[in-house]
């Protein structure tokens, strides 16, 4: 047994006895929610042993150290990831059930922490697992939110938002540090003070939000190793606090001042008006400056005052541009508090921050107003606006009298602080996550940082820890692969590969598919729970689950639905392998577009579901409130995972590896890590479609292509579309979709229309291929197998080779 198993024993009188303590009542009045309690603060304990230990290392460790910074970690549950990592999961498992408890209903008593949407928090969640298990010595850095982005609802066919209130019952994993807590302020105006012969930069009249550290534990796997997601409480500074308006009754007045009752209460506030994108600046602005007052006083507590080594000692990692201001703000902590020159400060600053870039789209490249950055933050934008002056100068020498050029690459720029380039100019690491990805950033996105600045970039393809996606959520393929290769790639992913002969062994694939049936079962019960209905475990699970965007082409997969749709209608003789088309989607409350896309494939579902004809080959799934808990039972369940993002557009994908590690079959574009997951299978191991990259940029370039001409050509396209608008699709309200018909005939900008005939096709592939089910099979243990590579463990370990050096 791994050395880091508690015994089955002690967690079951650890359970009683905090029951009895905790809430005076014995295991068999106890609630479920009481038992979760129990059970995972004795999971807690058992990390509180190795975390006081890693903490007690840590006062003498002298070596380096990384602060990852990101605005959103999408943690999902702890409780089995934890017990996963302690080794204890089936002790604890076996615990219950010898003391009369479901343990699957325990575990679902724990919320959701509503602190990420989408692939950027879940990648941060992955690393934040992957460093400590590969012991590297690390915190992740973020806000502790109050309420996350939202629940999803759908009422009348649409989505409907209502407040994510996941601290309700408290966070069991959570400990404050008090300690730890510093001031971070806002606004006011900076004077010029001279002493000692030297400009000092003093803030005035400013508002202060103090920022208390709230750490959760992140186990490594089967080691000693602790690691600290450290996540910032803003709290009132007492000065804040108008006392005499308080007193008369005015407490409007009296809170006035009061930052700290918004900046955590929601991850992305909508910020579509001027009031909501401040307040995410505000948000922004809060951590980074939170967490390098940290890091800095850490710093000095270890090595003094000796800044020249901090590059050496500390490496303060950007997840995308949302903490970009840790540059400026690590600036104006050296000049402002140690003493440092410009020069001395800046050299620190650019050697010590590096920056992953998750987008090529322009459009989600950060930019802020300026006037609002100088309102908010007047000493960061004075430190912006030299960083500027500076690096145009620089860029005058090497593009001289190219205007156009400069202004492409200023930080401040026609009104705007360009995030990107702020990040791109003063870190000395910028890195793509997939390998076209990085080749993107070097010839489109950043080409003219790219040629000045050409030693900076690379590009390190994305990974997911296989402990939570494969060994946690998937028990039963976790088991059939240990019983033909053993267990050493519990550590060691790569010898996943061990099983690529195992795709022609009969038997083998026989469990393998029994597995897949398992956890089509699985999945229903799951949907059962969350919104009362299951599908035919018979059918074949073809799945989209992805935020709603664009780019990522939902739309795509919904008009092949409906043109599916009308061929079974049409022709009587008309057959295919039942699907059932899954999808699990959160659309932005202010993105018009993608809850309308959400409305198409709502109204497909209910069409398909009122033609008891159409019903037998055809089912469409909505999962309300797509989150990790419904994606470790989706990933185990799907057969053809749906990766359709227009080619060039997805920097990475992350659920393309936890479907493909779960044995389902990729149908994708030519994106992002669909290229790299395309080697690792080969060309017989996955669906390939569409335009490729080059493709689809010239066209661009040349203003697009005329999608009037598709509709005109393919009779099954132009039904489909026309039906949108005309009653038979939603006879209540034809002209709901009006905007997405006229976007597809007229501003197809993500060329849905061009790949749908390659599309199409493909997916005739996939119908022939899954008739032959000792192929189909084949293909999906080969996938399983070539996963290895996308370990999020390889990932940190790159990262570690090419950018921090821990």
């Amino acid at each position: 047994m791994p050395t880091t198993a508690f015994d089955k024993e002690s967690i079951k009188k650890s359970i009683v006895g905090k029951i009895q303590r905790y809430n005076g009542r014995t295991l068999e009045d106890a609630t479920e929610q009481q038992i979760y309690q129990a059970v995972a603060s004795t999971i807690r304990d058992q990390i509180m042993q190795k975390w006081v230990s890693a903490r007690e290392a840590d006062k003498t460790y002298m070596g380096k150290r990384l602060y990852y910074l990101s605005v959103e970690f999408l943690m999902g549950r702890s409780l089995q990831c934890n017990a996963v990592n302690l080794c204890s999961m089936e002790n604890v498992r076996e615990a219950l059930m010898e003391l009369g408890i479901n343990w699957r209903h325990i575990f679902r008593e724990e919320p959701e922490p509503g602190l990420g949407n989408g692939g950027l928090g879940r990648l941060a969640a992955c690393f934040l697992d992957s460093l400590a298990s590969v012991e590297l010595p690390a915190m992740g850095c973020s806000i502790r939110y109050e309420y996350g982005l939202f629940r999803q609802r759908v009422v009348d066919g649409q989505q409907v938002e209502v407040p994510d209130n996941w601290l309700e019952n408290g966070n069991v994993w959570e400990v404050p540090s008090p300690d730890d807590s510093v001031v971070v302020n806002f606004g006011g105006h900076v004077e010029m003070v001279e002493e000692n012969g030297r400009t000092n930069y003093k803030l005035c009249d400013y508002r202060s939000v103090q920022a208390v550290p709230y750490d959760m534990p992140i186990a490594g796997y089967d080691c000693n190793t602790v690691n600290t997601l450290r996540l910032w409480r803003p709290r009132s500074v007492k000065e804040n606090l108008n006392l005499g308006a308080f007193s008369s009754g005015n407490y409007e007045k009296a809170l006035e001042q009061d930052l700290s009752s918004i900046i955590s209460k929601v991850l992305y506030p909508e910020d579509s008006h001027y009031e909501g994108k401040s307040l995410r600046l505000t948000q922004h602005y809060f951590f980074t400056s939170a967490t390098l007052q940290y890091a800095v006083k850490d710093f000095k507590r270890r090595f003094g005052t000796r800044f020249n080594l901090m590059p050496e000692k500390m490496t303060v990692h950007i997840n995308d541009t949302h903490p970009g201001l840790a540059i400026p703000e690590l600036m104006r902590i050296l000049m402002d508090e140690e003493g440092l020159g410009w020069d001395e400060a800046q050299a620190i600053v650019s050697k010590t921050v590096a920056y992953t870039n998750h987008t090529v789209l322009s459009e989600a490249l950060e930019k802020w107003p300026e006037q609002m950055m100088k309102e908010r933050l007047p000493r960061i934008y004075m430190i912006l606006e030299e960083m500027n002056r500076r690096l145009c100068a620089r860029l005058w020498n090497a593009f001289p009298g190219d205007w156009d050029r400069i202004a492409k690459m200023a930080i401040l720029a026609y009104g705007q602080v360009h995030m990107a380039n702020l990040c791109v100019a003063m870190s000395y690491s910028v890195n793509g996550v997939s390998r076209l990805h990085g080749e993107i950033l070097k010839a489109d996105t950043f080409n003219d940082y790219y040629q000045l600045m050409p030693e900076k970039f690379s590009y390190i393809t994305n990974g997911i820890t296989h402990r939570r996606w494969l060994m946690a959520c998937n028990t039963h393929l976790r088991d059939l692969i240990t019983s033909a290769i053993g267990d050493k790639w519990y550590k060691n992913p790569e010898y996943l590969s061990e099983l690529k002969p195992f795709a022609d062994d009969a038997a083998f694939r026989a469990e393998f598919e029994k597995v897949k049936r398992f956890n089509k079962h699985q999945f229903n019960h799951m949907l059962d729970q969350r919104q009362g209905m299951t599908v035919d475990e018979d059918f074949l699970f073809d799945t989209q689950c992805k935020r709603l965007h664009e780019y990522k082409r939902q739309l795509l997969n919904a008009l092949h639905i409906h043109v599916l749709y009308n061929r079974i209608m049409d022709d009587p003789n008309y057959t295919m392998v039942p699907r059932v088309f899954i999808f699990g989607a959160k659309a932005s409350p202010g993105y018009y577009k993608a809850k309308l896309i959400i409305r198409y494939i709502l109204a497909l579902s209910k069409m398909i579901d009122k033609s008891p004809r159409a019903r037998k080959m055809l089912r469409v799934v909505f999962v309300e409130n797509y989150d990790v808990s419904a994606a470790e039972a989706i990933m185990p369940a799907t057969d053809l995972s749906e990766q359709l993002s227009t080619a060039g557009k997805e920097a990475s994908g992350t659920g393309n590896m936890k479907f493909m590690m779960n044995g389902a079959l990729t149908m994708g574009t030519m994106d992002g890590a669909n290229v790299e997951i395309y080697e690792q299978v080969g060309a017989d191991n996955i669906y390939i479609f569409g335009m490729r990259a080059d493709t689809v940029a010239v066209l661009e370039r040349e203003g697009g292509y005329n999608p009037l001409q598709i509709f005109e050509n393919n009779a099954e396209v132009r039904r489909a579309l026309t039906q949108m608008i005309d009653g038979t699709l939603m006879p209540d309200s034809p002209t709901a979709l009006q905007e997405l018909y006229h976007d597809m005939l007229f501003n197809d900008r993500y060329f849905v229309m061009k790949d749908f005939g390659s599309y199409s096709m493909a997916q005739r592939r996939v119908n022939e291929d899954y008739l032959d089910r000792d192929k189909w099979l084949r293909m999906a243990v080969l996938n399983t197998a070539s996963s290895g590579i996308f370990s999020s463990d390889r990932t940190i370990r790159e990262y570690n080779e090419k950018i921090w050096h821990i």
